[in-house]
């Protein structure tokens, strides 16, 4: 079995090194949503209606199920750099995994996906 060369050492040298750098990470997604509340005589509810919001929502997954939770502008700007940090550590592991299985494939002779 063949070890990775020099030059995937150093990629996944620089790989490790970067996500020993990455701080806090929050995952999901920051939207703004405007919304119908459901209250019968409600401006939401004319037509054409006349949605409440918007509003900025935090949308992640949680055990397999979607949690959406409404922060403020001041909340984003505070843990903005923790929602950019969890994107970073996604590219990152991409990058190694895309690594690891050139590495794979390099040291066993195939070319399979």
């Amino acid at each position: 079995m063949a070890e990775p060369g020099a030059r995937q050492r150093r990629a996944q040298e620089r790989i490790a090194s970067s996500l020993g750098e990455i701080g806090f990470a929050l995952p999901g997604s920051l939207v703004w949503r405007s919304t119908k509340c459901g209250k019968a005589g409600c401006h939401c509810q004319d037509n054409p209606p006349v949605l409440h919001g918007p509003y900025l929502t935090w949308t992640r997954s949680v055990d397999g199920r979607t949690v959406t939770r409404k922060i403020t502008e001041d909340q984003q700007a505070h843990y903005q750099e923790w929602f950019d940090n969890a994107r970073k550590l996604h590219q990152l592991v991409r990058e190694l995994e895309t690594l690891s299985i050139r590495a794979f494939e390099q040291a066993e002779g195939t070319t399979r996906r």
